[in-house]
């Protein structure tokens, strides 16, 4: 059954003192996208994440948004000592002599470059934040996923359906079509009979055939009926397939090739009522392209 490209996934953990939180949202988009949101540490992640993404997901415009939250003492920073004199020292040592040293600000010293050092090994809380990161990102995929496919089972349906409607509109213009070149022989006998009926002349039955047989070689859709059915049969087979293969960009092909046989047989045929199918069918034709854009 075929996948939606919109929807929502999420997950959350808690794991060694941190509150994980990943958010996905997805819109329909011809290519594939991705736009991350993550805290600085753990942008070393940003890699791995995508790659997983792309691995689950196929097609769309993927929003990812990832949150912690250290709850534990080891999220206190650690202040460098050694860095932390050494900018007094040099402090100290550009105050002329005879002046009064300003008070100095805490908060300043501690933004000064290096004072400040995260906690902790810093391989070991990558590794950390990987293995509880990475499961939520697969979590959230799986939400995500389920998601897609159940507005895809009601995407399939209407797709379905439409493609249906066009299937029996098909039918009645290969119904109607072989009459057309009947009527037009009929029409053309009867106008030349009125015609040469003042002048006591007869026509010719070989001139006849041969201009009721070139107007039906111009009017025949049978190839364009036949090309029309073929795509109709493989976008129900598409959209019905289990395997779970994006099928979005076939079937938009699909619904152009579909269009292109329509108005053939539209500009061909000068019967009034397969003109009318070949308009009935170019609309659903047209309700099927705009389905077809959020089909993954």
């Amino acid at each position: 059954m075929i996948r939606s490209m919109t929807g929502y996934g999420a997950a959350s953990s808690h794991a060694d003192g941190t509150d994980y939180h990943v958010e996905l949202r997805t819109v329909n988009n011809r290519y594939f996208k991705i736009g991350l949101r993550m805290p600085d540490p753990l942008q070393p992640l940003e890699a791995e994440v995508e790659l997983l993404l792309r691995k689950r997901l196929s097609r769309g415009s993927v929003n990812v948004r990832v949150t912690m939250a250290e709850s534990s003492e080891r999220a206190a920073y650690e202040i460098n000592a050694p860095a932390l004199r050494r900018y007094l020292d040099e402090i100290n040592g550009a105050w002329p002599e005879g002046y009064d040293r300003p008070a100095i600000d805490v908060a300043s010293l501690l933004s000064l470059p290096g004072v400040l050092q995260a906690p902790g090994d810093e391989g070991e809380r990558h590794e950390r934040a990987r293995g509880a990161l990475l499961p939520l990102v697969e979590r959230a995929c799986d939400d995500l996923l389920e998601m897609r496919e159940r507005e895809g089972k009601a995407l399939g349906h209407d797709l379905l359906a439409l493609s249906r409607e066009i299937g029996s509109r098909v039918a009645e213009i290969e119904k109607r079509a072989p009459d057309v070149a009947t009527q037009y022989a009929e029409r053309l006998r009867s106008r030349i009979e009125a015609l040469l009926e003042d002048a006591t002349l007869a026509t010719e039955p070989a001139e006849l055939i041969r201009e009721v047989a070139v107007y039906a070689e111009r009017v025949d859709v049978a190839e364009e009926i036949t090309r029309l059915r073929t795509h109709i049969d493989q976008f129900e087979q598409r959209v019905t397939d289990g395997n779970g293969d994006p099928v979005g960009r076939t079937l938009e092909f699909l619904g152009q090739e579909m269009l292109r046989e329509a108005n053939t047989i539209a500009s061909k045929s000068p019967d009034a009522d397969v003109s009318r199918l070949a308009v009935e069918i170019k609309g659903y034709i047209d309700r099927i392209k705009e389905q077809t854009q959020n089909v993954e």
